[in-house]
């Protein structure tokens, strides 16, 4: 059973930058797609960004974090990154990482394995 650990949250001030990690664990992690959720209060979670299993391919959904989010992948670490830059208070929320275990599937159509997120405070 494939487990997955989000760290790195925490709360800074706009403008400010925060990396966040998610460690995988029980599975072969270089065969699947990994993405990032996130949620906000009173909202419903949306898809932020994906990866490839390879990590050659990346996707970002969300117009408003393009350019100033970047996702990564470190298979040797069983690691996935979301590095986060000029952060504002829209992107307060809980972040979750995602695994498909369809390599491919870096738009995260289907998501086999979640995360428990890890809280990001954006403050104004």
């Amino acid at each position: 059973q494939v487990q997955l650990v989000e760290s790195g949250g925490g709360l800074v001030q706009a403008g400010g930058s925060l990396r966040l990690s998610c460690a995988a664990s029980g599975g072969t992690f270089r065969t699947y797609a990994m993405g990032w959720f996130r949620q906000a209060p009173g909202k419903e979670r949306e898809f932020v960004a994906g990866i490839s299993g390879s990590g050659s391919t990346t996707y970002y959904k969300l117009s408003s974090v393009k350019g100033r989010f970047t996702i990564s992948r470190d298979n040797d670490k069983n690691t996935m990154y979301l590095q986060m830059n000029t952060l504002n208070a829209e992107d307060t929320a809980v972040y979750s990482c995602a695994g498909s275990a369809v390599s491919e599937d870096w738009q995260l159509t289907r998501v086999d394995y979640w995360g428990r997120g890890t809280q990001v405070t954006v403050s104004s």
